[in-house]
């Protein structure tokens, strides 16, 4: 494989983990509150599309603030699961749709981070987008995966988690249940085997992270840990193991 598709898959992720993090940020509260209107220091955000593409800090910050190395490490791996998910899948029409959920999904995952939800702005758009270029990918003769299969595995993954959140609602979200169905259409396309390992590797991963936060003392047995990010990192295992 060429390395012009990676570097442009690198240099796109990039781009979309520098552009998201102010959309994150305003996302970032309770449920029920309006969106957030400033930036993270407290200055107005303007309005339209600006007010929602750039940085979580504003230019009324100063370039310290703007350009933190907290800032760009989203964007770093960003860059690195788009460049990694190309050269493993390959040119494919599907990979079109990896490149539009890799920056979607690092937006989720800072939003969790924050405030313990995914917000349905994010993760409805994202089953339904999935499932349509999906379909419309399956119908060009250079595709590399079974549509049928991934609705399968979608509705699946989305029973599994709906089920594990009946069980037990103070472990799992009702936002994990809601993004759960597009990861498993993602993975789904490839394979169960796909499913299987991207599923076990998120739960793997949440895991090893409580554990550490508890043997470090920064949490107990009963502080809360956001799933979602573990839930899209574990996908993103499984894609790259196909």
């Amino acid at each position: 494989m060429h390395v012009y598709p990676i570097v442009a898959a690198a240099v796109w992720g990039m781009a979309g983990g520098l552009l998201l993090p102010r959309a994150a940020h305003r996302l970032a509260v309770p449920s029920g509150e309006p969106w957030a209107a400033g930036c993270r220091a407290g200055h107005p955000l303007p309005a339209g599309p600006r007010g929602w593409v750039g940085p979580a800090h504003c230019a009324g910050c100063g370039g310290a603030g703007r350009w933190s190395g907290a800032g760009l490490l989203p964007a770093v791996l960003c860059a690195a699961l788009c460049a990694g998910i190309t050269a493993v899948t390959g040119v494919h029409p599907e990979l079109a749709v990896w490149l539009l959920l890799v920056p979607v999904g690092l937006a989720l995952a800072l939003v969790d981070l924050r405030v313990f939800r995914l917000p349905d702005v994010l993760t409805l758009p994202a089953l339904g987008g999935t499932a349509v270029l999906l379909g419309a990918a399956a119908l060009l003769p250079s595709h590399d995966g079974s549509w049928p299969r991934a609705l399968l595995a979608g509705a699946a993954l989305g029973v599994l988690y709906l089920v594990l959140f009946l069980v037990n609602p103070a472990g799992m979200g009702f936002g994990d249940v809601k993004l759960a169905p597009t990861l498993g259409l993602a993975l789904g396309w490839y394979g169960w085997s796909a499913v299987v390992n991207g599923t076990l590797a998120a739960f793997l991963l949440g895991a090893v992270a409580g554990l550490v936060l508890l043997a470090s003392g920064r949490a107990n047995r009963k502080t809360p840990i956001p799933f979602g990010p573990f839930m899209l990192l574990g996908s993103a295992v499984g894609l790259l193991l196909t």
